[in-house]
């Protein structure tokens, strides 16, 4: 059948993965961003501690500047924010008000909406990064190191502490996960090494809190960042046993409604 030159039929249709998955990833990204509670956890918290902590001298960092001690943990405490205790809490209310739901029957497959709130995660985490690492030059610090061995953590890092955050959000109710989320996050503040050193605190349980991701991630960066060397062997198995932990019973026990 002959057809008019310029004539252009419909051609509806799912548009290409990487193109929904980028477009996923924006959204979320914006979302994440919009939220004041999302800002108090990714930006304001993280920068008001290194600069409390790096100009007022309120707790014994050992020997060097307090920034080289505290960026490392300050940084590890960016990833926590925004993979864990945000994810978590967003994706918990996404479930509880049926998005996550209507979202898993639209053409976007589960697992590219996996992919987006991923994206989304490493984005702010790029942009916490930068903010935290322009505020500790300000304040003083001099980083030493490879800068792969650090992305690795971090990355390590995301992976562990995203597929716990996955985990909690998708098998508890969102009110227990948004206090869960929180609750963890000022222990942690407190106990994960971040702004006190591991040794401040006794034998027992600073074996214990060695063995959590934050903890790891924090005195690996810190090997890396403040040392110029790399990171314990402990702490990388640490980090890959919290990720491939995390991610399989998210994958196994995630519920989208």
């Amino acid at each position: 059948m002959a057809t008019t030159t310029g004539h252009h039929s419909p051609a509806p249709g799912a548009a290409p993965y990487p193109r929904m998955i980028l477009a996923q990833t924006a959204l979320e990204t914006r979302m994440l961003l919009r939220h004041g509670e999302q800002l108090l956890l990714t930006v304001i918290i993280p920068t008001l501690l290194l600069v409390l902590f790096s100009t007022v001298d309120l707790i014994d960092t050992g020997p060097g500047e307090r920034v080289d001690f505290l960026t490392p943990g300050v940084l590890a405490l960016a990833v926590l924010s925004t993979a864990f205790t945000g994810q978590a809490i967003a994706t918990g209310y996404e479930r509880r008000y049926g998005v996550l739901k209507r979202l898993g029957v639209s053409p976007l497959p589960r697992w590219a909406l996996l992919l987006g709130k991923t994206g989304a995660v490493l984005v702010t985490l790029v942009l916490q990064t930068v903010l935290l690492v322009a505020v500790a030059l300000a304040l003083g610090w001099s980083p030493r190191g490879n800068p792969l061995a650090v992305v690795g953590l971090m990355l390590l890092g995301t992976a562990a502490l995203s597929g716990l955050g996955l985990l909690m959000a998708g098998t508890l109710r969102a009110e227990a996960t948004l206090a869960a989320a929180n609750l963890l996050f000022v222990l942690l503040v407190l106990f994960g090494g971040v702004v006190v050193p591991l040794e401040e605190y006794p034998g027992a349980l600073r074996t214990v809190l060695e063995l959590l991701p934050v903890p790891a991630l924090a005195e690996g960066l810190r090997e890396v960042l403040r040392e110029g060397g790399w990171p314990a062997l402990r702490d990388v198995a640490v980090l890959a046993g919290w990720s491939a932990a995390g991610l399989g019973l998210a994958a196994r026990f995630f519920r989208w409604e």
